[in-house]
């Protein structure tokens, strides 16, 4: 009897003792968030947002992911955020598909754990998704390990973006989607881009989620004449369709195909007749059908010929991913004669610059969400 009280005790003791340990760990772990995407941390502009929101609001940061494209200066100025990088592996080019892949996703898997394991403890841990495998169950474990609660951002579906790769009935996309399904319901809070995602997710998947829509930095802003002109002629060095069609008389003018400069003044003019500009940004994925484009700039093409008055176009279509030099040999059989395409990967900071060109410009996005279970 005495025994089982002896045992009784020392449970009671030691989960006392579990509980004010972690809440030591919490308070240490209170201003301090980790942010996780298994991607290019420079090309994930949402989770650069959540990680200068977080900063302003007074947390520290860690941004774990790759560091393959130089993020935003204002992400790297930051005092209170600390980028550490993952290793990025390849798929070993021995032996089946599914072996390659699940070797691929073990070593992520071990090395996320180490790299979260490693840092301070966090209050939260949060989480893009896709991709999620095998950072959610990853990210959840860590969390349970150091007291963290688990945030995801809801971007997509893994599952749906294999689906196009693979077909919907693929082992791998049905293990993905169970995966998915099931790990999703792990985390303490959801957010999500659209409200159609959320609906999805609380009928489909019984998660309750909250949209939080993207809006621009404070780096996004209308550009002003003299930064317009100065980014045409840098581009001007690298691609055609910034080139003036002309040389100007005077030698002491400076001219890209939108802009021209008084070098003597300074002033900054925008050429009469320049082309329209129409810019797109893209991870060339499957999940961006760019062929609605072509098919809207054959369409334009064709109302020029027929005698349309419309000016000719330069479509700007930035960003990096495995089908661009597919939809880049598509583009040059098209032969066009007032349309110029050029796909540029631009520099962190004349991103936001191109972008706010203002009323001459247009910009479009091609993406596809995929919320259908």
């Amino acid at each position: 009897m005495a025994a089982s009280c002896v045992v009784l005790l020392a449970l009671a003791l030691t989960l006392l003792l579990l509980v004010a340990w972690k809440r030591w760990r919490w308070g240490r772990a209170a201003r301090h968030v980790i942010v996780v995407v298994l991607g290019d941390v420079g090309r994930s502009p949402r989770m650069q947002y959540h990680a200068l929101s977080l900063a302003k609001c007074g947390f520290s940061v860690t941004f774990l992911g790759f560091c393959t494209s130089k993020p935003h200066d204002e992400l790297l100025q930051s005092d209170r955020i600390q980028i550490v990088s993952l290793t990025e592996v390849q798929r070993l080019a021995v032996g089946p598909h599914i072996l390659q892949y699940g070797v691929k996703v073990v070593f992520q898997a071990v090395h996320l754990l180490w790299k979260l394991m490693c840092r301070k403890p966090a209050a939260y841990i949060f989480l893009q998704n896709p991709p999620g495998l095998p950072a959610i169950a990853v990210c959840w474990f860590a969390g349970c390990l150091c007291g963290s609660k688990l945030v995801i951002d809801w971007h997509n579906y893994g599952y749906s973006i294999m689906g196009l790769v693979h077909g919907p009935g693929h082992p791998l996309v049905l293990l993905a989607k169970w995966y998915e399904t099931l790990c999703g319901r792990l985390s303490h809070l959801n957010l999500c881009v659209t409200n159609a995602m959320r609906e999805d997710l609380a009928e489909n998947w019984g998660i309750k989620a909250v949209t939080v829509y993207d809006k621009p930095a404070s780096f996004f802003k209308e550009t002003p004449l003299d930064l317009q002109h100065q980014l045409f002629m840098k581009l001007s060095r690298t691609y055609s369709a910034f080139r003036a069609c002309s040389e100007p008389s005077d030698s002491g003018m400076e001219r890209s195909a939108f802009t021209e400069r008084d070098a003597q003044s300074g002033t900054v003019t925008c050429l009469p007749g320049r082309p329209a500009l129409l810019v797109s940004s893209t991870s060339w994925t499957e999940d961006e059908d760019f062929s609605i484009l072509l098919a809207a700039l054959e369409k334009f093409e064709q109302l020029i010929d027929d005698g349309e008055s419309l000016p000719p176009l330069v479509c700007v279509i930035t960003g990096k991913g495995p089908l661009k030099e597919y939809y880049s040999r598509l583009i040059c059989q098209k032969h066009f004669q007032h349309i110029q395409v050029c796909t540029p990967w631009l520099e962190a900071e004349d991103y936001p610059l191109l972008l706010g060109l203002g009323p001459q410009s247009c910009r479009m996005c091609g993406h596809r969400a995929h919320s259908q279970s």
